[in-house]
């Protein structure tokens, strides 16, 4: 079935010429070992929207605009937190962002609206495309007893995570990964957040990048979610060590 849905271009040209989805190598890696403005402004924005706190994400919000982030960057951010925070946390935070743009708007201030979704080609198979993003992301095919006992949850991450958020365009893999772990930390949800941390390493980002992630969060968010976040990027850096 066709889907509204979109993929990276690089994606895109790839099941239009062989069927088979290869999110794999569409991303955008930063090697300069710094974050972008960008990925600094989806922490927060990620974290308050999964924890709820209105206030300081009007703050959040409109730094992320200051930083030159789009109308559409922000929105998939907000979007994407339902998947780990639930609707109403995301439905507030989308209420809370059109309230700091009719603000905004009030006072003069134009915002860059910014590109939207491609769309999937018709016929492009979203189970594909989904187990072809979770396999490149966590580095190879996810299966285990919690799958075998909700077999529902592995379509549900396949199709739906994986397939129809994380397979959107509009944010590169990094940057949904930095608001992913923003929330997992914010929620806290310490098992996902430290499989994320490492998925975080497999699409390109790298430890100084991660520091700077902790940093921002215990600037920004909060030091127990810091804390929380540096014991366990400590504890999956020693995993990710070669073995002696």
């Amino acid at each position: 079935m066709p889907s509204r849905n979109a993929v990276p271009l690089l994606a895109l040209c790839l099941i239009a010429l062989f069927g088979i989805p290869a999110i794999a190598h569409a991303k955008n890696e930063n090697h300069d070992n710094q974050l972008s403005n960008k990925q600094k402004s989806i922490i927060p924005i990620a974290a308050f929207t999964a924890n709820g706190d209105t206030v300081k994400l009007k703050s959040a919000l409109v730094h992320g605009l200051e930083n030159g982030m789009t109308i559409n960057e922000i929105k998939e951010v907000i979007v994407q937190m339902y998947a780990y925070a639930g609707f109403p946390r995301s439905l507030t935070g989308l209420d809370t962002f059109l309230a700091v743009l009719e603000d905004r708007k009030g006072r003069g201030i134009r915002d860059e609206i910014g590109k939207d979704a491609t769309p999937l080609p018709a016929g492009a198979s979203i189970r594909d495309l989904g187990t072809a993003v979770q396999t490149r992301i966590v580095g190879r095919p996810v299966r285990g007893p919690v799958y075998e006992f909700a077999p529902i949850i592995d379509t549900f991450l396949k199709e739906h995570l994986f397939g129809d958020i994380f397979g959107r365009d509009v944010l590169d893999l990094q940057e949904r990964e930095l608001a992913t772990v923003a929330a997992l930390a914010s929620l806290p949800a310490e098992p996902q957040l430290r499989s994320h941390l490492n998925v975080c390493m497999n699409v390109g980002l790298t430890e100084p990048q991660m520091r700077a992630f902790v940093s921002i969060l215990d600037a920004e968010v909060g030091k127990d979610e810091a804390e929380r976040s540096e014991r366990l990027l400590d504890a999956v850096l020693q995993s990710r060590q070669p073995s002696k």
